[in-house]
């Protein structure tokens, strides 16, 4: 059963804020999105691509989560911004990190996953990340997460 973090916050370690650009070496992907729901859909494909580009997408496990988790935000972004979305994937040094940036400026809260139709998407995030934040980009704000992708005995997995 998914547990939350117990936070329900984006984390506030600051090395964890914007990443200005990939590292050396990385994986690095960045795609802007019209704001139509064929987008969401679109951006989980391109997700999977990508990553079965890299060759994370062999164990199918942190693909699976990646595209569950960018479709989640990318809904947000359509449904609460009502905006557009820019996807941009990083992958290096054992981590994937996934951003999605909108035109909304409201930092996204975590919500308990009742039996409601919608407002599980934070929560999903939140109980699957292994490190998730937000940031305010200009007019709008970039949620990220990231997920390990080294393949060994916890990585990828919340560090207490």
């Amino acid at each position: 059963m998914l547990q939350l973090s117990g936070r329900h916050l984006p984390d506030p370690d600051a090395r964890y804020g914007p990443f200005p650009q990939p590292p050396l070496g990385a994986g690095h992907l960045s795609v802007e999105y019209p704001p139509r729901t064929s987008a969401v859909r679109e951006a989980r494909a391109e997700v999977r691509r990508q990553l079965e580009g890299w060759g994370l997408g062999e164990d199918g496990e942190v693909a699976d989560v990646a595209e569950l988790l960018v479709g989640e935000l990318a809904t947000n972004a359509l449904v609460h911004a009502g905006s557009g979305f820019r996807l941009t994937l990083f992958a290096a040094h054992g981590v994937l990190r996934c951003e999605v940036a909108d035109a909304e400026r409201r930092v996204p809260r975590v919500l308990d996953a009742g039996a409601g139709e919608s407002g599980r998407g934070m929560f999903l995030v939140d109980a699957l990340a292994q490190r998730w934040g937000c940031h305010r980009d200009g007019p709008g704000k970039t949620v990220w997460f990231e997920l390990g992708t080294c393949g060994s005995d916890g990585c990828g997995r919340r560090q207490p």
